[in-house]
Order: structure tokens, then C-alpha cells, then sequence
């Protein structure tokens, strides 16, 4: 496998400008190359926004979803260089998993690398899975590592589409989250991800949504924070994204202890669609 070092955090105006602008080659190549960011410390001012926007204290360890937020761009950076056969705008998050094998220290410094480890046909067109691994400087096995599955709408990718097993939603009263309209532009800011399905409704309706959608990683964030997770120690955390969730809406996040955990998802105020629903485990 190739390695791209990068010396600093991509530019999103750029990545995004070149994916703007990028034609597709109509290649069915597999990418083989893994981007790594080397020797990095935590923006504290960036944590501090994220931890407002998503309901996280402030505190001497990272919340669990963070390193996803720092090492999105060079997902983008992999999507828009390698030759896959779509562009990243427009694309959307279906799964997430993040797993840690200790807490993380706000000061401790580290290396980010992205690979793409799976690209499958799907009912829609095509899913590519990416995984994320953060090192703490000194120490050999990733501390923290991140797979996440994207939709690309209309690509013909060789093969049968398989069902992927979801998870449980719980139903239930829960609590009210009042999701006010520039959630997105906001969030936007924070995490780098300006996908226009998310900025406005203008944007949004070019890609096939009546308004635009809130980001799926801060609804995973916020009901993460919801559950009182932001200095685990060893855990996993896994993630479905269902129906979009439009800005502006009113949610209900339901919850359920378990033994090892909980379960949780953030449904329509009237319980009919469900928007998300995670399984967190911890050791």
C-alpha cells in the first residue's frame, strides 16, 4: 500500500473545490493508498466548539467521536484523489463505529491515517468503507480507531447488493432536542464537512432534499453526550443513520440501559421515523 504524508490538515476549500471540478474516469479501481497526518496535537478552541455544539463538558480527555471530526479531511482528501468512481459532495454517512482502547488526553500528541478498506454495491448505487486509526506518540497499535460507511447515489458498482444487519431503536418517550435551522452551518464550521445537502435549503434541494440535513456526526455526537459518555475509558461505539433529519426539526432521543451499556435513537417527535440508533459498549 502507497502512504501520502501530509505535513499539515488538508484545506477543505480546496479539497472541495477540487472535487468540484474533478471528472470522473469512470475506472472501478480499488484505491491502495493510506494519507497520513504525522505529529499532531488537539486544537483546544476547535474541541471547545465541538464539545458546545454537541452537548460534551469540557474536560482533560477528547469525547469519544472526536478524532473523526480531525481526521475527516483526509477522508476527503483519499475521496477526492484516489479514483473513486464518484464525487464526495453530495455523498452520505450511513454507519459509523469508533472504538477506543483507553481515554485520550487532550495534550497527548499523535499520528491520523485514513485508508479505504471495502467498496460494495448497494440498492442506491454504491457503499465505500473508510477506516480511520489515531497513534499516540510512543505507542506502537492505534489507541483509537473509526470505520465508516458512505452512500454514493447512482454508481454502478460490480456485484449484489447484500443486506446489512441494523441495529435496535428504542422506542419510547425519551427527551426533547429542539434542532434550530443554521445547525448545520454551525456544525459546518467546527468539523470542516460543508457538504451542501447540509448548508441550506437551496443547496440542499440540488441533491434531492426539501431543506437541508443536519450532519449525522453531531446527531451521533449529541446522543453520545445525551448517554454521559465524554471520557470513557475502553469503549465502542457503534452508529445507524436512518431518515435525514431536516433543519429545522423537534426530535425525541430515547435511551435504554443495558448490561454492557445502552441503547439509544433519536426519532420524529411523533416516533414514526427514526433518524438514528447506536449501541454503546463499554469494558
Amino acid at each position: 500500500m502507497d502512504t501520502r504524508e501530509l505535513t499539515a490538515p488538508p484545506s477543505f476549500p480546496a479539497l472541495y473545490a477540487r472535487s468540484l471540478l474533478r471528472r470522473s474516469t469512470g475506472r472501478l479501481d480499488f484505491p491502495r493508498t493510506r494519507v497520513v497526518l504525522r505529529d499532531q496535537r488537539f486544537d483546544l478552541d476547535r474541541l471547545t466548539e465541538f464539545c458546545r455544539l454537541t452537548g460534551f463538558p469540557v474536560r482533560d480527555e477528547v469525547p469519544l467521536p472526536f478524532p473523526q471530526v480531525v481526521g475527516f479531511g483526509l477522508q476527503v482528501d483519499l475521496m477526492v484523489r484516489e479514483p473513486f468512481p464518484f464525487s464526495v459532495v453530495g455523498v452520505l454517512h450511513l454507519q459509523q463505529e469508533f472504538e477506543q482502547t483507553r481515554a485520550i488526553g487532550v495534550d497527548e500528541r499523535f499520528d491520523l491515517s485514513v485508508r479505504a478498506v471495502g467498496m460494495l454495491p448497494h440498492r442506491r448505487g454504491a457503499t465505500v468503507e473508510l477506516r480511520t486509526e489515531l497513534t499516540v506518540a510512543g505507542e506502537r497499535a492505534p489507541v483509537w480507531t473509526g470505520r465508516s460507511r458512505y452512500l454514493a447515489r447512482g454508481v454502478d458498482w460490480p456485484g449484489i447488493p447484500r443486506d446489512v444487519a441494523r441495529l435496535d431503536a428504542p422506542e419510547g418517550e425519551g427527551t426533547l432536542w429542539r434542532v434550530p435551522a443554521d445547525l448545520g452551518r454551525r456544525y459546518g464550521a467546527v468539523s470542516g464537512d460543508v457538504n451542501p445537502v447540509h448548508v441550506s435549503p437551496l443547496t440542499a434541494r440540488a441533491f434531492g432534499f426539501r431543506r437541508a440535513i443536519a450532519h449525522g456526526m453531531w446527531t451521533a455526537s449529541r446522543s453520545l453526550a445525551d448517554l454521559g459518555g465524554p471520557a470513557l475509558g475502553a469503549a465502542r461505539y457503534e452508529v445507524d443513520f436512518g431518515s435525514p433529519l431536516h433543519l429545522p426539526s423537534t426530535v425525541r432521543h430515547v435511551a435504554r440501559r443495558e448490561a454492557d451499556g445502552w441503547s439509544s435513537a433519536v426519532r420524529s417527535r411523533d416516533g414514526s421515523k427514526v433518524h438514528l440508533a447506536t449501541r454503546l459498549r463499554t469494558t
